[in-house]
């Protein structure tokens, strides 16, 4: 065929999508489950939706994204949120972000917070660090860092911080004294709001019934249950752990490049370079009960606590109950199994590790040269939402011929 994609997550999906609707129909989907959604699969679980995946959300920040889904699941069929998200932190409960809700801790503890932010080193013209731990410590103050930022991240990613890159936390706004101190005494948040400060979610279907019916918009291009085990560049070809293969003159590729038991024609640093890549596996769990809040989701930087965040389902999810927390695989605590519903997703987050930019940035342009694309957050490594997968998907799908 023209095009292989490899896949049928979010980013799959909408590249094989926009060719069916530019009038490409010379492609096949291959999808290694028995069902479409990747990461934004839900199942039934208790009489009600839940998100296999962990928490995945439409973000309301990108038109033409939802313009898009909504052509498969009209807007009337989701509600629209005002993000609430808390977190747990020494004995206080206070909206996200963290720097911005200071004033709701208990007086003695804002103080301790605003006497370590007013000497953090961004504040006081410090030189910048390299190393991650020590970058947060800079950027955020001790108390920050201590109660919140480096836990959490353990918890999270990975124990071992410093083979972080700081890269990724550019983004972060310098937390100012003033900023805050006048946040404390007006007792309001301050800054810029988080990312899903307003978002959807399906009114009666869990986040993966939208992928499920776009994938039914071209069910006859998607084979399922094809697990991509080896791929040759010099011919372009693919080969399932069936035994069936698959040539194209184009490949696109959204499964982890760690997936590919065994790679033709590469050469031999830049596979190596694959085994450099880092990721982390989380665990969900489903659990019945039904918590005293009105808020969406939980983070708990406890490192008591297992899990790292809570999704409280009954607050965004209609004639539901229950919440599921998530937890990172190396954290699983194996003395407290019981029988709630679990799901591991063994390819979870990627993890930006020092020296990935400069692997993928290699990798995806030597194998772009060869016809084959890295697409959405496992063929880039990068921790995309769901929306900016599916606009960078949109985008390549306006490319291709």
């Amino acid at each position: 065929m023209k095009y292989l994609i490899l896949g049928a997550g979010p980013a799959g999906l909408t590249v094989a999508t926009k060719l069916r609707q530019k009038g490409i129909t010379d492609f096949l989907v291959l999808e290694r489950e028995e069902t479409a959604g990747g990461l934004c699969r839900s199942v039934n679980i208790d009489g009600s939706p839940l998100d296999i995946g962990g928490g995945h959300f439409l973000d309301v920040r990108r038109p033409r994204v939802n313009e898009f889904l909504f052509s498969f699941m009209p807007e009337d069929e989701w509600d629209k949120y005002n993000r609430d998200s808390r977190i747990v932190v020494k004995g206080n409960t206070v909206n996200h972000p963290i720097e911005a809700n200071i004033w709701q801790m208990k007086i003695e503890d804002q103080v301790e917070y605003l006497k370590s932010i007013a000497i953090a080193g961004c504040n006081i013209g410090t030189a910048k660090p390299e190393a991650f731990v020590d970058w947060i410590y800079w950027k955020l103050g001790d108390k920050i860092a201590d109660d919140y930022m480096i836990p959490y991240n353990q918890k999270m990613f990975n124990k071992e911080l410093n083979q972080l890159g700081t890269y990724w936390l550019e983004k972060l706004p310098n937390v100012s004294f003033e900023e805050t101190l006048l946040s404390c005494l007006q007792k309001k948040a301050y800054g810029t709001q988080p990312g899903h400060a307003q978002f959807y979610y399906p009114k009666k279907y869990g986040y993966g019934e939208v992928w499920l019916r776009m994938a039914e918009s071209i069910r006859s291009n998607i084979e399922y249950n094809k697990s991509v085990k080896k791929i040759d560049f010099n011919t372009k070809t693919v080969f399932t752990s069936d035994g069936e293969k698959y040539q194209a003159e184009e490949i696109i590729t959204t499964v982890p490049w760690m997936e590919f038991d065994n790679i033709v024609g590469m050469p031999e640093d830049i596979e190596d370079s694959i085994k450099e890549l880092k990721f982390s596996s989380i665990q969900t769990e489903y659990f019945p009960e039904n918590l005293d809040t009105s808020c969406q989701w939980i983070y708990y930087p406890d490192l008591n606590l297992s899990y790292h965040r809570i999704l409280v389902r009954h607050n965004f999810c209609h004639n539901s109950k229950g919440y599921w927390t998530e937890t990172n695989s190396e954290r699983i605590d194996m003395e407290k199994l019981n029988d709630n519903f679990k799901y591991m997703n063994q390819y979870a987050y990627p993890l930006n590790t020092i020296k990935k930019p400069e692997i993928m940035k290699r990798l995806l342009g030597w194998s772009k040269e060869k016809g084959v694309i890295g697409l959405g957050r496992w063929g880039e490594h990068q921790h995309y939402n769901s929306d900016v997968t599916v606009d960078l998907a949109m985008k390549l799908a306006d490319t291709l011929n």
